[in-house]
This record gives C-alpha cells, structure tokens and sequence, in this order.
C-alpha cells in the first residue's frame, strides 16, 4: 500500500455509487488523476467541503489497487468561472504533470488562449478546421480542433470559447 501527499486543484467531482464521489484533480507532481473518496456524501462527511471544484487542498490518499483520498483540508479557493474547473479536468491528460501550468493556475490566470498554448495547442497561430480562418474563437475538446464564430455555432460537443 502506497501513500501519496500533495497540494492540489479539485477539478470536478461525480457521485459514484449511492454515498461514494470520484474526484478529479491536478497536482504539482503527479498531474491529473482520480480517486475515490468514500461515504463522501454521507451529511456527517468531513471531506465533501474541502473537496469542492476549484478548491486548493492538500490531500492525502492511498493507493489499494487504487487510489483513494483518506485526508484533504483546503488551503484556499480559487477563482474562475463556473464551468473553467470542469472543462480544465476535460482538457488535461492523465498522469501528466506540467510545472508551467501549475503555477500559471495558482497565479490565477484563467485565460484559455494561454492555457490552451501551455499544453501545446497555440491558438494564435490556429485556423479554423472548417473554413480556415484564422481568427478562431473555440475549441472542441473531442476532436481538439479549433474553430470560428459561425463554424463553432454549428459544431457539437464540448467546446472553450477563447473570447
């Protein structure tokens, strides 16, 4: 049985099961990773607060085949908009630590054409995959293909609007 120790940015968290979440978050070290944290929703539960998107914690899990946190206090909060934990958690790879970005998000920019150029996908130099204008204004997470205004409206799925 392993022991992990880390700070670390809550990307989202889902019900799994009738009193379990999974949680999804991003760590200096380790990267973007899920576990589960168990009888969570329980009302007594003294994790679920600490374990709110977007939250700043330092969490302690063990692995027993697989991960699990045991032990997570929140060290702060930060800012952005409703959805950006969410859609960051969609973009990210797992296992896949990135210093740069790391601490570009506890600095607190939340601009997805930087973010965006940090994990490898440049938006300034972009065309739209439809109709090949370079002034794209989203990006489809699925097919992480960058689009225009007009191409974006009519495409589906999960898309980051750049603004």
């Amino acid at each position: 049985m392993n022991e992990y120790v880390s700070e670390a940015i809550v990307l989202e968290k889902e019900p799994q099961g009738e009193l379990d979440e999974r949680v999804a978050v991003f760590t200096r070290s380790l990267g973007k990773f899920s576990a589960k944290v168990k009888s969570s929703r329980k009302i007594t539960s003294k994790l679920s607060p600490h374990l709110e998107p977007g939250n700043f914690i330092r969490v302690r899990m063990i692995e027993k085949g697989s991960l699990q946190v045991v032990d997570a206090l929140k060290r702060g909060k930060l800012s952005g908009p409703p959805d950006f934990f969410y859609l960051l958690g969609r973009v990210l790879a797992e296992g896949e630590p990135d210093e740069y970005l790391w601490t570009t998000l506890l600095a607190g920019v939340k601009d997805w054409r930087k973010i965006l150029a940090i994990l490898g996908w440049d938006p300034e130099h972009a065309s739209c995959e439809h109709c090949g204008r370079g002034n794209v204004f989203a990006f489809h997470i699925a097919s992480q293909n960058f689009f225009c205004g007009p191409c974006a409206a009519r495409s589906r799925g999960e898309k980051i609007e750049l603004a």
